[in-house]
């Protein structure tokens, strides 16, 4: 995919500077003004593909956030790492520590660019079908920005800041939200609009897979409002992409994971991933797999698997094999059959889903040959088709309606037998077993459902069955959010406030 041409613009809060990468088609005179920059329609589809570049960053949608992911119990941080660990514990040592305290200003970063092609877009010598797709593809990415920033940073005491679009960039701070509610109402505004403007994947062309489109806008839309509990709007909007999205869910679902099917039925939204030629795209896959690759690679040996997670499976599902790898199992690994062992892992399991790539010689363009930066040609899902069905399953059953259709769905292809008069539990062992290891956020559903609490509050295991990760003291009434980076309430001089407790 052809995110970026030439030109990389990055944008801040409160600045935007203008560079280049190796790949040029356009080569301005030094550094143009927001005045000077927004004319022509090659201007627009620069500043736009400048939304994207971030993204690559390693700890964008590699780690970065994934470490709050880690939280929970179906997962542990497999190297000691004091940030990452002290997360985990809910403990306050990690705040003002590594890559933590970015992820805050990585996605203002994104913000802001979409906040210039929002506010100039009218500005552009283009049609109206150009101009508009790439305001829907601004107002999406903004509102994927805010909602990540929203749900982990904000509650009903404060949420984050919305900076106005409106006007050049303020140099001053600006104070959060009163609440998360003002953010979703804010994201649900721009997403309605995004998906009025936004094509549909099939009337993209091949090079622009990979950029926003109706049915992803369609299933933000269905999360946000799950997360508001807004059940009828979240049912709602997911049966939105269920019926007109021309979406589908693969046959097996190893599939899902393999790079052929980056853009499949099931896809919604991805990190693209070049590993080819300059190895842009998630970390992921290589950060869960054991520590320097049975020393062929230099994979990184995190996010390690639990024994609660692999024991959540019922016996015959499928799903449980292809997300997991224990000891004594078959796999494949640069050409060759392999039998799994570890030298690193705490649990004696490894997170199996995005290993399809390392089954190739390691030479074969599929996995990125930079270890230090150990993408692969596969797109990893950000959200994708389950995930929709999922969140129209539990909007039905909070109103008191009958979900047995949906997630029946999940469990047929899943090698199961169908349920009748499924209940919340059992959507939350599909939504588990489904989306194990994924930035649907296992660690957030918890906290939604109010079952952070009592599951921290046990140990996690090893297949053997020993602990590996001892009892934690999750508080409801302050660790429902994480802590905000000190960074930015330094810089904002204590505009920007603490969450309580934290």
């Amino acid at each position: 995919m052809k995110l970026f041409n030439k030109i990389c613009l990055v944008s801040g809060i409160s600045a935007m500077l203008l560079s280049c990468t190796g790949e040029l088609d356009v080569q301005p005179e030094g550094t143009p003004t927001e005045a000077s920059f927004w004319k022509t329609e090659n201007d627009l589809i620069t500043g736009a593909n400048a939304m994207y570049r971030p993204l690559a960053d390693s700890e964008f949608y590699g780690r970065g956030l994934f470490w709050f992911i880690n939280a929970s119990d179906d997962m542990v941080t497999g190297r000691a790492k004091s940030e990452p660990d002290n997360a985990k514990n809910f403990s306050s040592n990690y705040i003002a520590a590594g890559d933590l305290e970015t992820q805050w200003n990585k996605r203002y970063t994104v913000i802001g660019v979409a906040n210039r092609v929002i506010r100039n877009v009218d500005n552009i010598q283009a049609s109206s079908a150009v101009k508009n797709k790439y305001l829907g593809e601004a107002l999406f990415m903004s509102s994927r920005m805010y909602f990540e920033l929203a749900y982990n940073y904000g509650n009903d005491k404060a949420g984050v800041p919305i900076v106005d679009r409106t006007k050049e960039p303020d140099p001053n701070p600006i104070p959060r939200a009163a609440n998360v509610m003002e953010n979703y109402n804010y994201i649900v505004q721009d997403l309605k609009k995004a998906a009025d403007l936004l094509p549909f994947q099939e009337q993209l062309p091949a090079k622009d897979y990979g950029r926003p489109h109706k049915a992803a806008a369609w299933a933000l839309l269905a999360k946000v409002y799950l997360f508001m509990k807004d059940w009828q709007n979240a049912a709602y909007w997911a049966n939105e992409v269920m019926t007109k999205g021309n979406r589908n869910l693969l046959a097996n679902y190893t599939d899902v994971f393999k790079a052929e099917n980056n853009y499949s039925s099931e896809y919604i939204w991805s990190v693209p991933s070049t590993p080819k030629f300059n190895s842009i795209g998630s970390i992921l896959p290589g950060v869960m797999l054991e520590n320097k690759g049975w020393g062929q690679y230099n994979g990184w040996g995190y996010f390690q698997p639990t024994k609660e997670l692999y024991d959540e499976y019922e016996m015959g599902d499928l799903r449980r094999s292809a997300t997991i790898l224990k000891i004594g199992d078959k796999f494949t690994f640069n050409g060759t059959e392999r039998t799994y062992a570890s030298t690193n892992s705490l649990t004696g399991y490894q997170f199996n889903k995005y290993m399809d790539a390392f089954k190739y010689p390691l030479n074969s363009g599929h996995v990125s040959a930079n270890g230090d930066y150990p993408c692969t040609d596969l797109a990893v899902p950000i959200m994708r088709y389950a995930e929709v069905i999922l969140i129209k399953a539990e909007a039905m059953l909070m109103m008191g309606q009958n979900a047995d259709q949906e997630i029946n769905r999940i469990r047929i292809r899943a090698g199961l037998a169908p349920k009748t008069g499924c209940t919340l539990a059992d959507l939350k062992h599909e939504r588990r077993c489904e989306l194990a290891g994924e930035w649907a956020d296992r660690h957030r559903d918890l906290v939604r459902w109010g079952d952070a609490q009592a599951n921290y509050a046990k140990p996690l295991h090893g297949i053997n069955g020993q602990v590996v990760w001892a009892a934690r003291n999750f508080n409801p009434s302050v660790h429902n959010v994480w802590a905000v980076p000190q960074v930015e309430i330094v810089n904002s001089k204590g505009i920007i406030k603490q969450n309580e407790g934290w």
